[in-house]
């Protein structure tokens, strides 16, 4: 069975995309077939995900096992209002039950499926539900991505500390795109000085999927 990564971020707009696609090449490179999922995405115009379409399309480039996958299978949930999924999805209930057949349908193609949020941990799906309650249904490894920017420290404390409160396991990584010049000055000395392990994206996609890589995959069931 594949190795599951839940792909999550401090809020929208971080990089989960730009990250995911960074870590399929990477995946390829080191000889694995990576797949990528996105189980809910919002804001989706004339029925064409954004970001859906973007990993489709890298993984049929990196994995020809995965060529007959469409978008329906990457994207199984998706609304047309740019919001929550609790919100966009209206009055309608929403169900995981598409999200675990695209899971059973993807996994035989690929080595390692790398599966991205929505927004961020505490983004709601459906009453009592959030994207944080995600990697224990689906049986996956968390990736936390945060921002370089000014402020970011308090998100990704925030962040952290929902993960540690469920006893999430995950790796704390940082898109280093916003304020880059001033990250070694602002806001990198706070982790170091805290003792706060992270690595720092692009550079470190070699080594997080070397790691990833050496992760057990454990059988994924329905819950």
């Amino acid at each position: 069975m594949a190795i599951r990564i839940f792909v999550t971020a401090t809020n929208t707009d971080v990089g989960k995309t730009y990250t995911t696609l960074g870590l399929m090449e990477e995946a390829a490179r080191q000889g694995l077939r990576p797949a990528a999922l996105k189980p809910i995405e919002t804001g989706v115009k004339e029925g064409v995900p954004a970001d859906g379409s973007a990993l489709l399309t890298a993984m049929q480039r990196l994995n020809p096992a995965a060529s007959a996958l469409g978008l329906e299978d990457v994207v199984p949930i998706r609304f047309e209002l740019p919001a929550a999924p609790y919100v966009a999805k209206g009055e309608a209930p929403l169900t995981l039950e598409p999200v675990y057949t695209a899971i059973e349908k993807i996994e035989p193609l690929c080595d390692i499926l790398f599966i991205e949020g929505a927004g961020g941990l505490l983004v709601p799906i459906e009453k009592g539900l959030y994207m944080i309650d995600l990697p224990a249904r689906i049986g996956a490894h968390t990736l936390l991505i945060a921002p370089s920017s000014l402020g970011s420290i308090n998100d990704s404390l925030l962040s952290m500390e929902a993960l540690k409160a469920r006893s999430i396991p995950f790796d704390f990584l940082i898109n280093l795109y916003k304020d880059a010049q001033r990250f070694a000055t602002v806001t990198r000395p706070f982790y170091e000085k805290e003792e706060i392990a992270f690595a720092l994206l692009p550079e470190a996609l070699p080594e997080t999927v070397k790691k990833l890589s050496l992760l057990p995959s454990d059988t994924f069931q329905r819950p």
